[in-house]
């Protein structure tokens, strides 16, 4: 196995390179010694993989799909050493972090204290805006985003659901009867984003999905301003029950369309981008706010068991 190993390296390398003495040179060894490797690599598998003339190397069909493969086995090979080497690195030096603004001041800034005691090595730097980042270009190690994710050459791990609930304020019900179903929504004054018309998805009672173009008088693209003017009585707000648990505890919001799950394909998730191995400072900073959030995050478990949650694990979150 070793010596099939560095056949296939001896391979890729005169591949990279473009001559046997390239190769030769940037493995350290004879050109001879690329010649024999190669020879034997060739003797062993039965094919021709490379045509040699005195100016050039050309691949055969049968060299390009095998050259295909061994970049494939080494490139993994060297994810899976680079991975375990990363699991020995201390975790250290500046994670560039973007966040919606209201997600990372209630959920995610809170958990700065906890992580850096366990984690002193590591310097944040968080960005909270409800603005998409260009990760990449902008210079980001990682964002936090919620919702559907858009196809894009970005990573992603889901860190927790997000549960979302149709609601209005008790002055608004006074003055407009419920919705019992959410076609009853086209009556209503929807508190929407970006646009005064937009589609709420969801998935009925049988199962079935299906969507209610709403409509208002009030669009605003940040969700706290969404959450005061459903508090005041503007209208019906579409709000994740991260951003509205305690108003709906407090009664100052109330729960509307009972055995409709408004939060269909939607998630809080950690995007970053494509790297052979994850670095140590990005990695345990995705795994503590996973640790953190849990399959039912906290804002959404009974608030007892909450109470008790962070009393043993953590400083009180705002909800």
């Amino acid at each position: 196995m070793g010596d099939s190993l560095y056949e296939m390296s001896v391979f890729s390398k005169v591949v990279a390179s473009g001559s046997l003495s390239a190769a030769a040179r940037d493995l350290g060894v004879s050109t001879a010694v690329v010649s024999r490797r190669l020879a034997a690599l060739e003797a062993r598998l039965g094919v021709r993989l490379v045509n040699r003339t005195t100016r050039r190397l050309a691949l055969t069909d049968e060299g390009a799909s095998y050259h295909e493969a061994c970049a494939r086995i080494l490139g993994e090979i060297v994810d899976a050493d680079a991975a375990a080497a990363a699991k020995r690195v201390e975790p250290q030096g500046l994670l560039k972090v973007a966040l919606p603004a209201s997600f990372g001041h209630k959920h995610i800034a809170p958990l700065v204290p906890p992580f850096a005691a366990r984690y002193p090595k590591v310097q944040l730097a968080f960005s909270l805006s409800d603005r998409t980042v260009n990760v990449i270009e902008e210079g980001y190690d990682l964002a936090i985003r919620i919702g559907e994710l858009e196809d894009s050459s970005l990573a992603a791990r889901k860190l927790a659901p997000n549960r979302r609930v149709v609601c209005a304020s008790p002055e608004y019900l006074r003055r407009h009867p419920a919705p019992r179903t959410p076609g009853d929504l086209l009556k209503h004054n929807c508190l929407t984003t970006n646009d005064l018309q937009m589609n709420w998805e969801y998935k009925g009672p049988d199962g079935k999905r299906a969507a209610v173009r709403v409509s208002g008088h009030y669009a605003c693209d940040n969700w706290e301003v969404l959450r005061e003017w459903a508090m005041a009585g503007l209208g019906v707000a579409l709000k994740s029950t991260w951003d509205v648990r305690r108003q709906l505890e407090e009664g100052s919001l109330v729960p509307l369309l009972p055995g409709y799950d408004f939060g269909t394909d939607v998630a809080i998730y950690a995007v970053y981008p494509h790297r052979r191995y994850l670095p140590a400072k990005t990695r345990v900073f995705i795994d503590y706010l996973a640790e953190s959030f849990g399959p039912e995050p906290y804002w959404d478990r009974p608030v007892a068991s909450t109470a008790a949650k962070r009393t043993k694990s953590r400083p009180s979150l705002p909800i």
